[in-house]
C-alpha cells in the first residue's frame, strides 16, 4: 500500500512538472498574445473615443474627470504590453532548438513567423506614437525632483523655469541633469527665489503651470507608495504562498517523522533538555510540599516520558519549519528581485518621491532623523539590537547562533555604516544644507 502511494504521489509531481514545463514553453507564444491584446485594446479606444487618433488630453473633446479615466486605463494597457514585449524578448532569448524539439513533442505547435512579425509591428504601431508623451511626463517627475509646498501653489513658477523640466531631445547624452548638489550660485537662494516669485506672480499663465506640477507630484506619491507597498506586500505574499502549496508539501513528504532528526542544531537540544529538567524539577518541587498528590518513580517516570515525547514532537515540527523557511526566502528573494528588474520607472519615481521628501524637511526635522537613525543603528545601544536581528535570522532558519560571527559582524558593520554616513554628511548634506549640518552638530553635542 505504501508502494502504490509513494508511486501516485511520483506520478502526481511527475504532471505537475509537466505541466510547467509545458508553461514555460508556450511562454512567448502567450506574452506576445498579451501584448497584442493590450494594443488591440488602445486602438479601440482611439477608434471608438478619439476618431483614430492618439489619446491626448490636448485634444479638447473631453473634460478633464473624462481625459483622466482614459489615461489612466491608456497607462494600464501600455505597462502590459511593455512588460509582456519585454517577456517575449526574454523568453525568446532562453529559448534554442532543443526547446522547440521538446515543445512539438508535447504537443505545442509556435505559430508562424509571419504572424508574430505581423503582431509585433501592430504593437510597435500603437504604442510607438506614445513614447514621447510617456517619457515627458515621467521625465518631468524623475529628472527634475520638485517639492510642492503651499507657498507653491500661492506662488507659482514662470513656464520658462517649467520649460527646463521637460526633456530636450536635442541635447548630447552626456549632458545630465543638475541636482541639488552640484548647483551653487553667486547670489544667495533666498534673493534668487524672491525675484522668480516675483516673475510668477506676473505671469497670466502660472495658475495653469501650477495646477500641472501639483499633478505631476501626485501622480508621483501615488506612483511611490504604491511600489513601495508591493515591495512589502509581494515577497510576504509569496514566501507564504510557496511554503504553504509548494515548499511545505515537499518537505512533510520527504521528511518523515520516522527518519526525520529532532533537532537541527545542539541549540534546540540544549533548549529541550533545559525544559525537560524544569519540568521534572517542577514535578518533584510539588509533591515535596503537598500541592500536587504523591507520586512514585514509575509514574514520575512515565509523565516524564510523555513530556519528552510531546517536546520532541514540538522541536520536529520546529525543525521542518526552519527548512521551510529556507526555501521560502528564496522564493522570496525571487519575488523581491523580479519586482525590481520588471519596475525601473517606479524605482526612478520612488528616489525622486525620497529625494523630495527628504530635502524638503526643515533643517531641525534633518538632524533629528540623523540622530535617531545613527543612534538606532551605530549608536552606543545598537550592538544589542543588532545580537537580537542576527540571533533571530539563524533561528529562522534553524542555525545555531555562531557567536564569534555576531561579535565580529557587530565589531565592523556599525563603524562602516557609520563612516559611510558621515561621508554623506559632508560630501552631499553639507553643500545642499548647512544649516541643517550646524543644527544636527549643535544637538548632538
Amino acid at each position: 500500500m505504501p508502494t502504490m502511494n509513494n508511486f501516485a504521489f511520483t506520478q502526481k509531481i511527475y504532471s505537475y512538472l509537466l505541466a510547467a514545463y509545458r508553461w514555460y514553453l508556450l511562454t512567448p507564444q502567450r506574452s506576445l498574445d498579451e501584448a497584442y491584446k493590450a494594443a488591440l485594446q488602445i486602438k479601440s479606444i482611439e477608434d471608438e473615443h478619439f476618431n483614430a487618433q492618439k489619446i491626448d488630453a490636448d485634444s479638447g473633446i473631453y473634460s478633464s474627470s473624462m481625459m483622466d479615466y482614459f489615461e489612466l486605463d491608456l497607462k494600464k494597457q501600455l505597462k502590459i504590453a511593455r512588460m509582456r514585449l519585454t517577456e517575449f524578448r526574454a523568453s525568446r532569448w532562453f529559448s534554442n532548438e532543443s526547446n522547440q524539439k521538446a515543445a512539438r513533442k508535447t504537443g505545442i505547435e509556435y505559430p508562424n513567423a509571419d504572424i508574430i512579425l505581423e503582431k509585433l509591428r501592430f504593437i510597435d504601431e500603437v504604442i510607438s506614437k506614445y513614447t514621447v508623451p510617456d517619457i515627458e511626463t515621467t521625465s518631468a517627475i524623475i529628472n527634475q525632483p520638485q517639492r510642492v509646498k503651499i507657498d507653491e501653489v500661492a506662488t507659482p513658477r514662470s513656464p520658462a523655469s517649467l520649460a527646463t523640466q521637460l526633456p530636450n531631445n536635442n541635447l548630447e547624452p552626456k549632458q545630465k541633469s543638475r541636482r541639488k548638489a552640484d548647483t551653487t550660485g553667486v547670489l544667495p537662494r533666498s534673493i534668487l527665489g524672491t525675484i522668480s516669485r516675483l516673475q510668477v506672480e506676473l505671469d497670466p499663465n502660472s495658475e495653469q503651470d501650477v495646477v500641472k506640477n501639483f499633478r505631476q507630484a501626485q501622480k508621483r506619491t501615488i506612483i511611490s507608495i504604491r511600489f513601495i507597498l508591493l515591495l512589502i506586500i509581494v515577497p510576504l505574499l509569496a514566501h507564504q504562498l510557496s511554503k504553504a502549496l509548494i515548499v511545505g508539501p515537499l518537505i512533510t513528504h520527504f521528511r518523515s517523522a520516522e527518519t526525520a532528526n529532532v533537532f537541527l542544531n545542539f541549540e534546540m537540544e540544549e533548549e529541550a533538555l533545559s525544559e525537560l529538567q524544569r519540568f521534572e524539577e517542577r514535578i518533584r518541587f510539588e509533591n515535596l510540599i503537598g500541592i500536587a498528590p504523591p507520586l512514585n518513580p514509575e509514574a514520575i517516570e512515565e509523565k516524564l516520558k510523555e513530556k519528552a515525547a510531546e517536546i520532541a514532537e514540538e522541536f520536529r515540527d520546529e525543525s521542518a519549519n526552519a527548512i521551510k523557511n529556507v526555501f521560502a526566502d528564496i522564493f522570496s528573494v525571487i519575488a523581491f528581485v523580479w519586482l525590481l528588474l520588471v519596475s525601473k520607472q517606479s524605482i526612478a519615481v520612488l528616489k525622486d518621491f525620497f529625494d523630495n521628501l527628504v530635502y524638503g524637511l526643515s533643517d531641525s526635522a534633518k538632524a533629528f532623523i540623523i540622530i535617531l537613525f545613527t543612534d538606532v543603528f551605530v549608536g552606543f545601544h545598537s550592538p544589542h539590537g543588532w545580537e537580537v536581528i542576527l540571533e533571530g535570522v539563524s533561528r529562522h532558519w534553524g542555525l545555531p547562533a555562531n557567536r564569534d560571527f555576531i561579535f565580529l559582524f557587530i565589531a565592523t558593520f556599525p563603524v562602516i555604516l557609520d563612516t559611510i554616513f558621515k561621508y554623506w554628511i559632508f560630501r552631499y548634506l553639507n553643500r545642499i544644507s548647512p544649516s541643517a549640518v550646524a543644527t544636527y552638530r549643535n544637538m548632538n553635542e
